[in-house]
């Protein structure tokens, strides 16, 4: 292990031997922004792409998150050719629902996940993936046909464990009834905790892992939006807004300011901060970092230095509230 490498506590993924660390590398910007095809072909580029790779193996960053329609592709694709050039192979997780391109189809039936996976494992030239999450509900496919679509792929062995992601307490519940998900992923943040109320407790008591993803709540947990100010060039709220609009009013930047004075009392970066209060929540099995740049890894390794007392965790989910 490298000599700077962090020391990521790792977790078990129910019965499936897949081994999830607590912080992975989510590479949704790799040659887009997320799932939208107005962004594909933009994002990180392929050189920029193993810049971060390198830089977050290095730190010990095993765990790549990714899904087929991030970047229409390029992500996969870059991870993909990364494996190959580097000759090491992270823990993946992959996603399937989303269009791969402008008007192409989308959805969770049954030959579209077995086709998706197909071309998933040849973008990312490896024989299985750890982790297969069906990125979204989908309303117009009966559950119970979808769950069987990914047992199939399981028995098969071209996966480790399967999930869901997008999915609230009563779709992961449906999910539970039809089929074995063993994890799912969703938005969650100190500005974004919803699944406080339903989601966390049905995963706990149904031994569900949560994997939190946009931890940072697309830029908001950093410190780079000010009031008043124009949002940077390249920034979530520059490319994408939707999902964070109801974020841009003075309480929030209130709410910041004071999360700003906490995190300096600490001697730490308020995206560390938010980022430790996630790892201090036993029930969040891992957060997806999603970083620009190398240099944007330095908050996962605050966190992993920062610990918080059950009332200092309390205190700062109650900002938000």
């Amino acid at each position: 292990m490298p000599p700077n490498a962090l020391e990521i506590e790792d977790r078990a993924l129910g019965d499936a031997g897949v081994i999830l660390p607590r912080v992975a590398l989510g590479c949704g910007n790799f040659g887009g922004v997320g799932s939208s095809p107005a962004f594909f072909g933009q994002g990180l580029s392929e050189d920029e792409a193993f810049a971060l790779m390198d830089a977050a193996w290095e730190l010990g960053l095993h765990h790549f998150d990714t899904a087929d329609a991030y970047g229409g592709g390029r992500s996969e694709t870059a991870i993909g050719k990364w494996i190959a050039a580097r000759g090491v192979r992270p823990t993946l997780t992959t996603k399937t629902y989303n269009p791969m391109d402008e008007g192409a189809d989308f959805g969770l039936a049954p030959e579209r996940i077995e086709r998706q996976l197909t071309s998933s494992l040849e973008r990312l030239g490896v024989d299985r993936v750890d982790l297969y999450l069906a990125h979204e509900f989908d309303p117009g496919v009966p559950l119970d046909e979808s769950m069987d679509a990914f047992e199939a792929q399981l028995g098969a062995g071209r996966i480790r464990a399967y999930g869901v992601s997008n999915f609230d307490a009563s779709q992961l519940d449906a999910a539970l009834r039809v089929g074995r998900p063993l994890a799912v992923q969703n938005s969650y943040s100190l500005m974004h905790s919803e699944d406080e109320v339903e989601l966390l407790p049905l995963c706990h008591a149904r031994g569900v892992a949560y994997l939190a993803f946009s931890p940072l709540a697309g830029g908001w947990l950093t410190g780079k939006y000010r009031s008043g100010e124009t949002f940077p060039a390249g920034s979530r709220m520059s490319q994408r807004p939707e999902p964070y609009e109801g974020f841009n009013n003075e309480r929030t930047f209130r709410v910041l300011d004071r999360l700003t004075e906490i995190a300096a009392a600490r001697r730490v970066s308020m995206a560390g901060l938010a980022l430790a209060w996630l790892l201090a929540d036993e029930r969040v099995t891992q957060i997806v970092i999603g970083p620009g740049r190398p240099e944007h890894l330095e908050p996962a390794r605050e966190a992993l230095a920062t610990e918080l007392t059950p009332a200092e965790h309390e205190r700062l989910g109650e900002l938000f509230s």
